[in-house]
């Protein structure tokens, strides 16, 4: 059964004009140590494949927020949250601490896709109950 459904787009534009004025501490506020890792990677090579990854980590991270109800505030926080790939590239929702501990407790089973195109990243989230909330 469906529980919810986020979706969110992002301009990669509003990204980096966001980074112009606060350098790394976005990231680090955003980002999740493995994804803070693998942005500085990315950010070295190629600048703006840095900042699209960023974008979509953004995005996908408010589609959650949206599809399990909560916005922005607890148990959610941007790096409880953590969007990684599989080994085949598919992205998926790895969960953290209290966040982690609330959404197994309801019985939820998230599904992510995420995509970036020149200015603009977009993420859509679906959120299914699997079982009935833990008591």
């Amino acid at each position: 059964m469906i529980y919810g459904i986020g979706t969110d787009i992002c301009d990669v534009r509003r990204i980096a004009a966001t980074m112009e004025r606060q350098g790394e501490r976005f990231a680090s506020k955003v980002l999740s140590e493995a994804e803070f890792a693998v942005w500085q990677r990315r950010s070295a090579r190629w600048p703006q494949r840095g900042l699209r990854y960023l974008a979509t980590r953004f995005s996908a991270k408010e589609a959650f927020s949206k599809a399990i109800g909560l916005g922005m505030r607890m148990p959610m926080s941007w790096r409880r949250c953590e969007i990684a790939n599989l080994p085949s590239g598919q992205p998926i929702i790895v969960l953290h601490g209290e966040l982690k501990t609330w959404f197994e407790s309801q019985g939820l089973r998230a599904h992510v896709t995420v995509t970036d195109e020149t200015d603009y990243a977009a993420s859509f989230v679906v959120v299914e109950r699997t079982d009935p909330p833990s008591p």
